[in-house]
């Protein structure tokens, strides 16, 4: 039996802090919240096995791919904190602990080897570029281009795929198995996979923009072999756009991450039935259901929905008001719906990089600070608007486009998107002459 070292916010919401053992997704939590202080959850991994999303299909290389997630399903726990605390616990990885003996070495953490493969992978494609490709790949860490994203089908910078060959678009494809989790992976290939649907609905459509599955772009800024300068990279197309930021291996952010489809649904042809985001309506439109006429009045918060996400594409979201109904007027069951919701936006990423969007939200008060909003109709196949919001992050999702069957959604970090609270630390943090002093001032 070893432990995960936790402490609570003084309402028994554990916040973990460090996994002392390396942290698997079948585990046994053992112990309770105190009010107080620290405390220790043993892990057992024998007594129980804690489902984690069901999607177990070998993913194909290349926006081509077809295959389809199937239904997350969660563990339902107590308390909502109990929840979120095993959802992080179950990605988190050992840090670093050092071996005796003849043989003794220091285990990586879980955040710089993250950070290492994404890095190895991001080397790997740039250096099978050819001068002429890495003129568009490549840019400067501090270019704006870095926060210039969009989820529109428009002329991008960047590496497309269809202008690399087929050893590239193999490379490509590992750097963007990098960021995400199999679950999340798999809703990218899948959304980049609808152009070619949405392609043939609106052939012979005079003025629709080209649909080209092979249209989405790759860019990488900064130098990803040197471990210890900030860099990043993004993936961006039509209805997909995602962005992260390394900071040497002291810390990686994901956002904004943007995902959509259209269609939503895809109602004829061979892939009829297929919703790629069906998870994230089903699961908001089950609470919104359950909830009284009393909840209700805070979080149906307009009778139509709005035409997209609110926060669009600035490059700092901020708070909407109003935040809904918060879950600490929910009951145990909307609880958990909740849970599970904000579960579905934050596993899109690898696990170690949900796990600290989880352990933010816990830190700033836990779950019970965050408020749900819905707009427009409740029914499936009316115009309706969700959003998520606690004190650190954002989570808008939108259906009213093509009469309800196009999904827009997004979720944004407050104070992370593209890793600027990392870089403050970082910058802050460096020694005088390190190159960073004009960002301390």
């Amino acid at each position: 039996m070893q432990g995960v070292q936790a402490w609570t916010d003084g309402n028994g919401r554990g916040v973990v802090l460090e996994a002392q053992s390396s942290v698997s997704a079948s585990i046994l939590l053992i112990g309770s919240c105190q009010p107080d202080g620290p405390l220790r959850f043993g892990l057992n991994r024998e007594k129980l096995s804690i489902p984690h999303p069901t999607t177990q299909t070998t993913p194909t290389p290349g926006p081509n791919a077809t295959q389809e997630p199937t239904a997350m399903r969660l563990p339902r726990f107590p308390t909502l904190s109990a929840a979120l605390c095993v959802a992080a616990m179950s990605s988190w990885t050992p840090l670093a602990s050092a071996h005796d003996g003849p043989d003794g070495h220091h285990h990586q953490n879980a955040t710089a080897r993250a950070a290492r493969e994404m890095a190895q992978a991001a080397t790997n494609l740039w250096t099978s570029l050819t001068p002429e490709q890495q003129k568009k790949a490549g840019f400067a860490f501090k270019n704006d281009q870095r926060y210039d994203w969009h989820f529109i089908p428009k002329v991008r910078q960047g590496l497309s795929w269809k202008n690399m060959d087929g050893a590239q678009k193999a490379l490509a494809t590992g750097l963007l198995s990098t960021g995400m989790s199999q679950r999340g992976f798999l809703k990218a290939q899948t959304i980049m996979s609808l152009e070619e649907i949405l392609r043939e609905m609106e052939k012979g459509k005079v003025g629709t923009p080209v649909r080209d599955p092979e249209q989405y772009f790759y860019s990488i800024f900064g130098d990803p072999s040197d471990s210890k300068s900030p860099w990043g990279w993004r993936v961006e197309g039509h209805h997909l756009s995602l962005n992260f930021t390394v900071v040497g291996e002291k810390g990686i952010a994901g956002g904004p991450i943007f995902m959509g489809t259209n269609p939503a649904e895809v109602r004829q042809g061979p892939r009829k039935g297929l919703r790629v985001l069906g998870d994230e309506e089903e699961l908001a439109r089950k609470l919104v259901k359950s909830l009284s006429d009393d909840q209700k009045k805070k979080a149906l918060v307009a009778s139509e929905a709005p035409k997209d996400i609110i926060s669009f594409v600035v490059r700092k979201a901020n708070p909407l008001e109003p935040a809904g109904l918060l879950a600490a007027d929910m009951n145990a069951e909307q609880k958990a719906l909740l849970t599970h919701l904000i579960a579905s936006y934050s596993e899109r990423l690898r696990p170690e990089i949900s796990a600290q969007d989880l352990a933010k939200i816990l830190k700033a008060g836990g779950v019970d600070k965050v408020g749900f909003a819905w707009a427009g109709g409740l029914d499936r196949g009316q115009p309706h608007y969700y959003r998520l919001q606690g004190p650190t992050f954002l989570v808008e999702y939108d259906n009213t486009q093509n009469e309800a069957n196009h999904v827009h959604s997004v979720w944004r970090d407050f104070d992370g998107d593209f890793g600027e609270d990392l870089l403050k630390a970082h910058y802050a943090n460096a020694p005088n002459g390190h190159g960073h002093d004009a960002e301390k001032k």
